[in-house]
């Protein structure tokens, strides 16, 4: 059930993130700011990396970034739970809810959003790799 995969960057790249917001849950808001800076950090290694910005390896750090600074003003900043505990689970259980969210924005998805694509995507057991594509209805 677990999937720690510490032989790859992502995972450490997730593990300091989710460690960072952590830190910042606990009333240091610098906490937040490093987050935001070492997501940022990730969105450039993997634009480098995939050498293009359609992968969906950036388009979900880019659309993590546009989430933490979104959440950032002080009024907002007790929603950094949600990505706490999601990051946690991503790097304890392989479980990504950004991903899966990503997965459904039209461009990522080849059928209709339908109750039953929502139900798998986000109910599906945790997959190692991509997420993308993975949750495709089938009819």
């Amino acid at each position: 059930m677990f999937m720690i995969d510490y032989r790859d960057i992502s995972w450490w790249y997730w593990l300091a993130t989710a460690m960072l917001l952590s830190y910042g849950m606990t009333g240091r808001p610098v906490g937040f700011i490093l987050a935001i800076g070492l997501v940022l950090i990730q969105l450039i290694h993997y634009i480098i990396k995939e050498d293009r910005l359609s992968a969906f390896t950036v388009q979900v750090r880019f659309m993590t970034l546009v989430f933490f600074v979104t959440i950032y003003p002080s009024p907002l900043q007790p929603l950094y739970w949600v990505p706490t505990i999601g990051l946690w689970a991503q790097v304890i259980f392989g479980y990504c809810a950004m991903a899966r969210c990503v997965s459904l924005i039209s461009w990522n998805r080849d059928s209709p959003i339908s109750y039953a694509l929502l139900m798998k995507t986000f109910f599906s057991l945790p997959v190692r790799g991509s997420v993308n594509n993975k949750f495709i209805e089938t009819e």
